[in-house]
């Protein structure tokens, strides 16, 4: 079934009120994380992605796994705002950015969420306990909050300060170009050096912070389609006994339909949550020293 979405804001974008919340084609306030199907076509194995950074921008907005109703908001470190650095040569994130949110197929309900407590037998390492990323690679730049169809194309495993945190290469199947990829090497093929500016890009963008390069599994080589999407499906009971109340965990798990969850709101109840939150105002300015470009020697 085809769906649509809407997001409305909330606060003021650039400071720690602002919030992206999200509604359904009936205008009922849902969850991105639990209530948007991880499908968006499972015979063709086209999934949703819901964006969460534009491409070339720099505020590190994130679903709120821990908020109700997971809205996007910008993270926050040390009660300030968090942008990622601008590393020479990239500028801000590289491809739109976001995340592969729930599936529902004939009403069993599953969800692409790296369990902390699960070891991955692929990397030794344990989940990040966020969904898993999408880095997209199409010519459109989105914005935040946009729904997208999605054609998976390979994974790449950085092993982020001791945890899995999968980089699904992922392109926007209404992209004009959409059609020519359908593997990892169509990749490397059509868009020479953009694979390798992705590891670069996740290999370094820490350093500014005074944090060490970050590591990757497999040498820091990109898995196919089909391992990609197999790590996808994988993720998906984790998340099912999550929602269920099966295991316990400490992201939110508020949603509008998955019906035998004990998470599970009215739409009175969702509204409820939105109109707690400070109304939409007039964006602060973005600090000057987001610009900056920092350079430094590759170890």
């Amino acid at each position: 079934m085809n769906m649509s979405y809407t997001t409305e804001e909330r606060g003021k974008r650039n400071t720690l009120s602002y919030r992206v919340f999200f509604k359904n084609s009936e205008g009922i306030y849902i969850s991105p994380f639990h209530d948007i199907p991880m499908y968006a076509d499972e015979a063709q194995n086209f999934f949703n992605m819901v964006v969460e950074v534009p491409r070339w921008t720099n505020a590190k907005m994130e679903i709120a796994t821990k908020d109700a109703l997971n809205p996007i908001k910008q993270d926050v470190k040390k009660g300030k705002l968090r942008y990622v650095a601008n590393v020479f040569p990239h500028k801000g994130y590289i491809w739109n950015y976001g995340a592969i949110p729930q599936a529902r197929f004939a009403c069993i309900f599953l969800l692409t969420w790296e369990d902390p407590g699960h070891k991955d037998t692929e990397t030794g390492c344990c989940g990040d306990n966020d969904p898993i990323d999408v880095c997209e690679i199409g010519n459109k730049v989105c914005s935040i909050g946009e729904v997208i169809k999605v054609k998976v194309l390979g994974t790449l495993a950085l092993i982020d300060e001791g945890e899995t945190d999968w980089k699904v290469i992922a392109i926007n199947v209404e992209d004009p170009e959409a059609n020519a990829f359908n593997s990892i090497h169509d990749v490397r093929r059509l868009k020479p050096g953009y694979l390798e500016a992705t590891v670069d890009w996740f290999r370094r963008y820490k350093v500014p912070d005074g944090k060490p390069e970050n590591q990757f599994a497999f040498n820091g080589e990109f898995k196919d389609k089909d391992f990609a999407i197999n790590i996808i499906k994988s993720t998906n009971d984790y998340w099912k006994a999550l929602v269920s109340k099966i295991s316990d965990g400490e992201l939110n798990c508020t949603n509008t339909s998955v019906s035998h969850s004990p998470f599970m709101c009215t739409k009175e109840a969702a509204q409820a949550v939105v109109d707690a939150t400070s109304p939409c105002g007039n964006a602060d300015p973005v600090p000057s020293d987001v610009d900056k470009m920092y350079y430094y020697e590759k170890k």
